[in-house]
């Protein structure tokens, strides 16, 4: 393997985590596994290409148990090992952070309850609109519950999660998606210090009572990175970067722009296309629906049918790889659908690591995120991030 030769990938299947962390229960998740309930949910996963990549062994060795459908005892053809959250916080932000080789010692401020009534008085009056809700709530159930009123007052939505998030919706006939826009832009202004939220984040939404349906003009605000980032390094050093997916929202555009994708389908595409291209460079890509499709709306079936298609896809990745290449296949937190809970889920992440020269170790368990971005900048022969342990050689080691 020649470093820093080639092209790397990080591509960020949101919310498919593959098992429990030590602290899961910590975080209210006791019961949550992504990976693995889906699986017994199904009666077995059969994902022949994922199987012989090594997902069945992409479990925490102090935790679950085996992967139903998935063999464990597939030599596989990628290193394989898992990662566990060392940040304090379970949402995309502080996954991504991490992989990046940014580790929080403080998660950033929820609001279980809602917002302080005075924050949000002095958000309407600076945005002339009045506003509804304020509470922690499913994005499709507040506008099925506040939708007509939002549309009729002009009010803004306001609403939170288990996240870090500030969001607000409108109907884009009720209010223009500029003007959206431009609010969520104005609360993250106001949203400092204290109130530091992760994410401001536009929802806006079509149709009528009864009927209503989040349009796909979403828009993150989000809070810039608090340390030097994998990002960072490369744009110092003049690495060629590709983002593919929501990536640019969740590092606040800083050195990173990304074409977002509505679809998984539209995600694999895309990676098509940039290894097609791309002679030497970094590709990093956030993966959807298996969080804000399937996972958030505890859709078994659909997280089920996602899967398959992602194993389907596998094979048309591999053929694009050329001999210097590493690709990292992994998540940023858990969603499993089959809990009550729509939230994500504080999980361990699986790390697959593909390319024709990687070595197919196993990688264990790693302490964490960043060991995948310090393994990254190793390759470029970057400056060491802040957090993280490579493990480039033992690709390398035959």
């Amino acid at each position: 393997m020649k470093y820093g030769t080639g092209r790397a990938a990080i591509i960020v299947l949101d919310g498919l985590g593959t098992g429990p962390a030590p602290d899961t229960a910590a975080y209210g998740d006791a019961g949550s596994d992504t990976l693995g309930n889906v699986a017994r949910a199904v009666g077995g996963l059969k994902l022949p290409n994922l199987e012989k990549i090594g997902l069945g062994r992409c479990r925490d060795v102090g935790g679950a148990s085996g992967i139903s459908g998935l063999s464990s005892q597939v030599t596989p053809t990628a290193a394989y090992g898992v990662a566990r959250p060392a940040s304090a916080g379970k949402d995309s932000t502080t996954g991504h952070w991490e992989i990046c080789g940014v580790r929080l010692e403080n998660g950033f401020p929820t609001y279980p309850k809602g917002f302080p009534v005075p924050l949000l008085d002095e958000f309407s009056r600076r945005t002339k609109r009045g506003w509804l809700g304020n509470k922690a709530a499913s994005g499709t159930g507040i506008i099925d519950e506040l939708g007509a009123e939002q549309q009729r007052s002009g009010k803004w939505i306001v609403y939170t999660s288990a996240d870090s998030v500030f969001q607000i919706a409108a109907h884009e006939q009720a209010v223009p998606l500029a003007e959206l826009y431009q609010a969520c832009a104005l609360a993250r202004e106001m949203l400092k210090g204290e109130h530091a939220v992760s994410r401001v984040i536009a929802r806006p939404f079509e149709g009528k009572p009864g009927d209503y349906r989040r349009t796909p003009h979403r828009k993150d605000f989000s809070i810039a990175p608090t340390g030097t980032t994998l990002l960072d390094l490369m744009a110092d050093a003049g690495v060629t970067r590709i983002g593919i997916g929501k990536v640019d929202d969740l590092f606040a555009g800083r050195n990173i722009s990304s074409e977002h994708t509505a679809t998984n389908a539209d995600a694999y595409r895309l990676i098509e296309q940039a290894l097609d291209t791309l002679d030497t460079g970094f590709v990093f890509v956030n993966v959807i629906e298996f969080d804000q499709t399937w996972g958030h709306r505890n859709d078994v079936a659909g997280f089920h049918q996602g899967l398959q298609e992602l194993d389907a896809w596998i094979p048309r990745l591999g053929a694009r790889l050329r001999p210097d290449d590493v690709v990292v296949l992994t998540a940023d937190h858990g969603n499993d659908p089959t809990t009550p809970s729509t939230d994500h889920s504080r999980e361990v992440v699986p790390i697959l690591v593909l390319g024709p020269s990687v070595h197919p170790v196993a990688l264990g368990t790693r302490r964490t995120f960043a060991d995948m971005g310090q393994t990254v900048a190793e390759y470029f022969g970057l400056p060491a991030l802040a957090a993280g342990t490579s493990f480039l050689k033992e690709l390398a080691e035959e």
